[in-house]
């Protein structure tokens, strides 16, 4: 990552804009919409700042800019990197205040992301300061996929949240119920804006933890390494897993798309390393299954070619334990679909 992902809450929080074109009314804009107490330091303040002065939404201070500006903000904003802009940056970050500077990122110490917002659910796009039209592109095809209820439903699933944590004791437990929530007639109902009782009846369904849940294994193919030629339900499954058990062929690309606390271990044969026997693995996807964990074996390419999904299918099976194949992509298959193998065809 080139850079470190975080939410401010900026409710009542001082924040200096500098500049008053329309850089600034951007920037304002977004943080007078997250509750900062905002003051623009311009001279010559567009329409836009003029009015929310007039309505007490923020204060306009037209005073020359100093170094002592930064003192006691939450974050700066320059809005036009002028001179004195420029040395209000270099205040903040002598200061350890977070400051960005608009079209410099080798000037900021924060990067402001294209936001897409369905509150309470906000969901920010960076590039790192490199393409702030490709964060924006990227916002676009992110907005066109996703519900306009969805802070809706955040908000029905909150009010439910307290009654199921008391009900479901553990955290696993938790886990598969509001998934199935998420997967069910409940969410698809609130995204049509029939919310009517949903909380109620989510508080309802969420029954008693008896104990641990059944656990299930899914042999997974990885493809040929290219995160982007997993299937939909491989990323789906990689997304729910517990514990994902892998061949050491399997790079980060794929490992990363794995949910963040899930547990990884590398079973392959690697130099110098523990080579795990097929016994081990077997008895490795018993145990974890066998403690209600949601397993992912994954294989590079597809598991019924080079793995030995067959063998833990039946052993698995023959211990009880529910299991699921899905296939993935072959290294010869996506070969053979390359730009490079279809010209050569040509």
């Amino acid at each position: 990552m080139n850079g470190f992902p975080a939410f401010l809450r900026l409710a009542g929080q001082p924040v200096l804009v500098t500049g008053g074109g329309a850089a600034a009314v951007a920037k304002t804009r977004l943080l007078l919409a997250a509750g900062a107490d905002v003051t623009v330091a311009t001279g010559a303040p567009a329409p836009e700042l003029l009015d929310w002065a007039r309505t007490g939404r923020l204060a306009i201070d037209r005073h020359p800019l100093t170094a002592g500006w930064v003192t006691g903000r939450t974050i700066v904003i320059v809005a036009e990197p002028d001179a004195d802009g420029i040395a209000v940056a270099a205040a903040a970050r002598s200061a350890r205040v977070p400051v960005n500077v608009v079209d410099r990122p080798e000037l900021s110490t924060f990067i402001m992301p294209a936001i897409i917002d369905r509150d309470p659910v906000l969901i920010a796009v960076s590039t790192g300061g490199t393409s702030p039209a490709l964060a924006r592109r990227v916002r676009a095809w992110i907005e066109a996929l996703l519900p306009a209820r969805l802070g809706t439903l955040a908000r029905a699933l909150d009010a439910a949240r307290q009654t199921v944590n008391e009900t479901l004791g553990s955290a696993s437990v938790r886990r598969r119920f509001w998934d199935s929530v998420l997967d069910g007639p409940i969410a698809t109902r609130i995204l049509r804006g029939d919310e009517a009782g949903c909380s109620q009846v989510l508080g309802q369904l969420a029954a008693p933890d008896r104990g641990r849940p059944a656990g299930v294994v899914h042999i997974v193919g990885a493809g040929p390494g290219d995160p982007d030629l997993l299937t939909l339900k491989a990323l789906r499954l990689l997304q729910q897993a517990d514990v994902v058990i892998h061949d050491r062929l399997v790079g980060d690309a794929v490992l990363n798309l794995a949910r963040r606390d899930a547990t990884r271990i590398a079973v392959g044969k690697a130099k110098g390393a523990h080579s795990w026997s097929q016994a081990e693995i077997d008895a490795l996807l018993v145990h974890r299954a066998g403690e209600g964990q949601r397993v992912v074996r994954l294989n590079g390419g597809d598991p019924d070619i080079f793995g030995r999904a067959g063998e833990e299918l039946a052993n698995l099976r023959a211990h009880g334990i529910e299991v699921e194949i899905v296939p993935g992509i072959t290294a010869a298959t996506a070969a053979a679909e390359s730009p490079r193998a279809l010209s050569a065809v040509s």
